[in-house]
């Protein structure tokens, strides 16, 4: 046994010297440019939208039906009222039980997944491509012929309840509530969680009325990508949804962001961590600088190789998965950084942050680090892409952000346009500490001389 291993150690020692005596491995190629599959578009009389993607050889179809309605449609005393449709739609239609349901779509190769985003809600299958003209009748059976069943709103407003108490238990949670609050104070976007009272309050005619407003075929776009029947696909939509009412058109409400130095504590006595929101209002994909500040937020904190990340993660021992997000609102974004630091670091991590924004700020990246980070951001895009799944939600991102097809075709070119001087003028013009939001979670007493002054205001939970 000990010769074995022997002869083992030496293999590995002699293949580790020859490989340092071998050149490094060839360049990896520059990744291509995303090219969205052929589509065909086909409008109904009624304001309904059909998109068929054929793609690929697995022989299933994707199915997704796409309204545009979500949370941003809640007024302020609505939050999550959206969400309770959602979970009121899968109990059934006026025809079908929710167990019929399920059974039918399971015998079909899929299931139903129905759920509800900022901006739009959506049912979701994949199923045998045989069967995708029967998955888009039963899926429009569902969404054309709710039953809403008051019987069942008790029990689903309780587990919702109970989801609520869970996430609000959780210091991200908690940050992400009162960060998002103080950016948008006056619209959907800052209301990230409602009351108890709020969903006790919600009735089955709030959901209908809510259904009637914000549902109809002008909303609908219906996706169907992979391999199918295309005549089929498109005779069954026909028929489901021409007798269909239009609805009302769809109309974002515009946000206005606040961008102010507010600085706030959540107090969490006794806690070995401090959770970390810092950021503030950017802009959103609609315009001209929206790629070359992603690059930015790739470099600062949004990839594992960013700056932030190697300097509080590898370099100090801070926290173990920070992170940096540029968040996509229509018409606005949010960037921001957020991790959970060691308590007694919670000051120096700040600094530290700081210290990397100020830094790009004011030096270019390299040229090899901007290259590797392009490289790597350019890859996953188009991989991320590369499935029918993947595909409809590019074509749903365009739909809600009022995009041209060349924002998806042209976006691994206009990437490789960004010089290590426009991440520079990137991270001047949109990431700027001294307007930024920072809310804390963590030990009160231990952190309050860590952090910049002043504290607007300190929660106890």
């Amino acid at each position: 046994m000990k010769t074995s291993i022997t002869y083992i150690l030496i293999f590995f020692f002699s293949f580790s010297l020859i490989a340092q005596e071998k050149e490094q491995p060839p360049k990896g190629g520059e990744p291509k440019n995303f090219s969205l599959p052929k589509k065909e578009t086909v409008k109904l009389d009624n304001g309904l939208t059909l998109v068929m993607v054929p793609y690929g050889s697995i022989p299933k179809a994707t199915i997704r039906f796409s309204i545009k309605t979500g949370n941003i449609d809640e007024n302020e005393n609505q939050v999550w009222l959206s969400d309770l449709l959602a979970d009121l739609l899968e109990e059934g239609s006026t025809t079908k039980s929710s167990k019929q349901i399920a059974d039918e779509m399971a015998g079909m190769g899929g299931n139903l997944n129905i759920s509800v985003g900022l901006h739009t809600s959506s049912m979701n299958s994949s199923v045998l491509y045989e069967f995708a003209p029967e998955a888009i009748m039963l899926m429009a059976d569902v969404l054309k012929n709710p039953k809403f069943p008051a019987e069942e709103l008790d029990r689903l407003k309780a587990d919702m309840k109970r989801d609520l108490s869970v996430r609000l238990s959780r210091p991200g949670s908690q940050a992400r509530r009162d960060f998002y609050a103080q950016l948008y104070p006056d619209h959907p976007y800052g209301r990230v969680y409602p009351s108890d009272e709020m969903i006790e309050s919600y009735t089955v005619d709030d959901i209908k009325q809510f259904y009637e407003e914000h549902f109809g075929a002008v909303r609908t776009t219906v996706y169907v990508a992979g391999k199918f029947d295309r005549d089929a696909v498109q005779k069954t939509v026909e028929k489901a949804f021409l007798d269909w009412r239009e609805g009302t058109p769809s109309k974002y409400n515009i946000a206005k962001p606040v961008a102010s130095n507010e600085v706030k504590i959540i107090d969490r006595p006794g806690a070995p961590q401090s959770t970390i929101y810092y950021g503030l209002p950017v802009i959103g994909p609609s315009h001209e600088d929206y790629i070359a500040l992603d690059i930015t937020n790739s470099i600062l904190g949004g990839s594992f190789a960013s700056r932030i990340t190697s300097n509080i993660r590898e370099d100090k021992g801070y926290t173990y998965s920070p992170y940096s997000s540029l968040d996509t609102r229509y018409k606005s974004g949010v960037w921001y950084e957020s991790a959970d630091v060691t308590t007694e670091h919670t000051g120096a991590s700040l600094t530290e942050i700081k210290k990397e924004i100020e830094k790009l700020q004011n030096e270019p990246p390299s040229k090899e680090e901007m290259e590797g980070i392009i490289n790597y951001e350019s890859g996953i895009y188009v991989l991320q892409n590369s499935t029918p799944s993947g595909i409809i939600g590019q074509m749903i991102f365009l739909d809600t952000h009022d995009l041209d097809e060349s924002f998806l075709t042209n976006k691994v070119a206009k990437m490789h346009e960004v010089t290590p001087e426009k991440v520079q003028e990137m991270t001047k013009k949109y990431i700027k500490p001294e307007n930024m939001t920072l809310i804390v979670v963590g030990d009160r007493e231990k952190i309050e001389n860590q952090i910049p002054k002043p504290v607007k205001q300190s929660l106890k939970q």
